[in-house]
């Protein structure tokens, strides 16, 4: 039996197992990936990326292909709400109500403020083959399809796996094989490590069916906003059910209303009878939309259980859950993929460290701590969005079962009378509250850290907007580090863009610190990059060679932004959250460096 040996072997070969893989081959940790189907997904499934997933792409040299592939901003700026998509009927192709979401619209000097990235819109299965490129690319033989992890044992110094070549066909003659590697992370959606291990997950199962169709269709003469990203249609001859079927565009190469392929979503009760397949979905989508003569081509029909699931581990261990396997919930406000994007790059560099021996074991349990909250914070919020949902079915006054007194309800909402206009008022206050879904700026960006691999300075964290369209920037440890926009010798450039991958940066505003950070990074072992910012009046003028140098705070940002004094520093971790700030320098700024960083790495 053949045997391989690699520092970090990943189960699963979707979006968080290749971005994980890429994100270690950026900072030299060797990687393998082995993922049991024969290819990248082909359903578009998750498609939403947002600011803070961009962000982690930038830094690892993935944004530029992700947008030239992805949506322009400009038509994925809303969601909008209608009766149909076609009819010529009084209550067909009606305006039920439209909501601003992703930075787009009014949102997108706020979004614009708070990140030098924004939001795009790329379905799975065309970002799944970009990520399996560059990931093969980054460690050539390190991504194998149709290979499946079909059992492993750990001891002390690392797992062993025994994984299935399916590929080969012929189990006879060697197709298993051994892999050793000192930790395993399970990337795999939930469907085999974590159950190995028994590792419970605790929430709701089972709350809706989901059905997503995904076809080929054109639909530009019934399309006439080309900002909408997502229509939900409520049917006023249905069955009042909220969101009965919704449309997704998903390009791939335009993403107007002549896109080439859209999802049609149908959502059912837990226990609905129907089946909707290949012999009946073209019929229930030309009920839906009003569309009698629509005929697309049908490629694929995905079905599966909305469910709000979160494990009760994170780490069993060498072996650790990311992404799905960690934490599973409604797809409300996106965060799924992108919180496995997050489970990965917090993961990263904590593995760089531990395998280069300059850290121990024991930062690796930050990961847990770190990320359990996030996931079930992620998932009680998604759960909290999915029952809200309900409410612009209240608010219209739909009863399920009910045709001619929904159609009723209908002909009142859009009637010119003292009814009427409260009807619409009632159903304004209902489509308010759904902004719990596009407009969860701080759920997207503002997760922070209150305990893990970060030294607490004391201070009370403040109150987040429990609505979370409010993302307030602060530089508490365990916090994303704020963006600015700094100038040097002429370029402008962002906070975030002065964070390498593989080291700390520090930011500061005095010189001594830059001694200071050199010292301290030859007594721990670690790099730290020095960005040093003079007010608004300084200028450049180092001529370094590494991320740091001489920056000017060219509008007052980041003197707004630091929350620390201008003797004061803001250490901040590869993965751009803050891991050590003081309000002003102390006596001996390199001891005090030195001792943050060994509490960080757990030396």
């Amino acid at each position: 039996m053949n045997h391989i040996e690699v520092p970090v072997l990943i189960a699963g070969g979707g979006g968080c197992g290749l971005s994980l893989s890429i994100f270690l081959s950026g900072i030299g940790v060797r990687s393998l990936v082995v993922e049991r189907n024969p290819a990248t997904t082909d359903h578009p499934r998750a498609h939403i990326l947002n600011q803070r997933t961009m962000e982690i792409f930038r830094q690892h040299g993935l944004a530029d292909e992700v947008y030239r592939q992805g949506t322009p901003a400009a038509l994925m700026e809303r969601i909008s709400f209608r009766t149909s998509l076609g009819g010529d009927g009084p209550l067909d192709r009606r305006l039920i109500g439209n909501l601003d979401g992703y930075g787009g619209g009014a949102l997108r000097q706020r979004y614009e403020a708070d990140s030098a990235c924004r939001a795009t819109n790329l379905p799975l299965m065309q970002l799944e083959p970009l990520l399996s490129s560059v990931a093969e690319q980054r460690a050539p033989g390190g991504v194998r399809f149709h290979h499946e992890l079909v059992s492993f044992e750990q001891d002390a110094e690392g797992v062993t796996s025994r994984v299935r070549d399916h590929a080969s066909g012929d189990h006879a003659r060697g197709a298993d094989y051994t892999v050793r590697s000192r930790y395993l992370i399970a990337a795999d959606g939930g469907k085999t490590v974590g159950r190995a291990l028994g590792i419970g997950m605790d929430g709701p199962r089972r709350l809706r069916k989901m059905v997503n169709t995904y076809f080929s269709a054109d639909l530009s003469q019934w399309i006439d906003d080309d900002g909408v990203l997502l229509f939900y249609f409520i049917n006023p001859d249905g069955q009042g059910q909220w969101a009965g079927g919704g449309l997704v565009k998903t390009g791939p190469t335009r993403w107007d209303r002549h896109s080439e392929s859209w999802v049609f979503m149908r959502e059912l009760s837990a226990d609905d009878p129907e089946v909707i397949d290949e012999s009946n979905v073209v019929a229930r989508m030309r009920d839906l939309l009003r569309l009698p003569d629509f005929n697309p081509v049908v490629h694929k029909i995905g079905r599966w259980d909305v469910e709000g699931v979160v494990a009760r581990r994170y780490r069993a261990g060498r072996i650790f859950l990311a992404g799905d396997a960690a934490h599973r919930h409604p797809p409300v406000s996106a965060l799924g993929l992108n919180t496995a994007f997050g489970d990965a790059h917090n993961l990263a560099w904590k593995l760089a460290l531990v395998l280069s021996g300059k850290a121990p074991d024991a930062l690796l349990d930050s990961y847990e701590a770190e990320r359990a909250p996030v996931g079930a914070r992620v998932s009680e919020w998604a759960l909290n969005g999915f029952r809200m949902r309900s409410l612009i079915d209240q608010a219209i006054g739909l009863v399920p079962g009910q045709t001619e007194a929904n159609r009723q309800a209908f002909e009142r909402l859009y009637a010119d009378t003292p009814g009427g206009a409260t009807a619409r008022a009632i159903l304004a206050e209902a489509m308010h509250i759904q902004r719990i879904g596009p407009q969860a700026h701080d759920m997207e960006i503002g997760y922070r850290y209150e305990r893990g691999a970060l030294v607490p300075d004391g201070t009370t964290a403040p109150e987040r907007d429990p609505m979370a369209g409010i993302y307030h920037p602060i530089t508490r440890p365990g916090s994303r580090l704020p963006h600015a926009v700094l100038e040097r010798e002429g370029r402008r450039v962002g906070t975030h863009d002065l964070v390498g991958p593989g080291g700390f940066t520090l930011f500061c505003s005095r010189a001594a610190w830059r001694r200071a950070a050199a010292s301290a990074a030859k007594q721990a072992g670690v790099r730290i990059d020095t960005v040093l910012i003079r007010g608004q009046g300084g200028h450049g003028g180092d001529r370094g060679g590494n991320l740091g140098g001489n920056y000017r705070d060219i509008d007052g940002a980041w003197t707004r932004l630091r929350q620390v004094g201008a003797g004061g520093a803001v250490l901040v971790r590869p993965d751009a959250h803050v891991a050590w700030r003081t309000m002003e320098m102390p006596s001996d700024p390199a001891a005090a460096l030195v001792a943050a960083l060994m509490s960080v790495l757990q030396r």
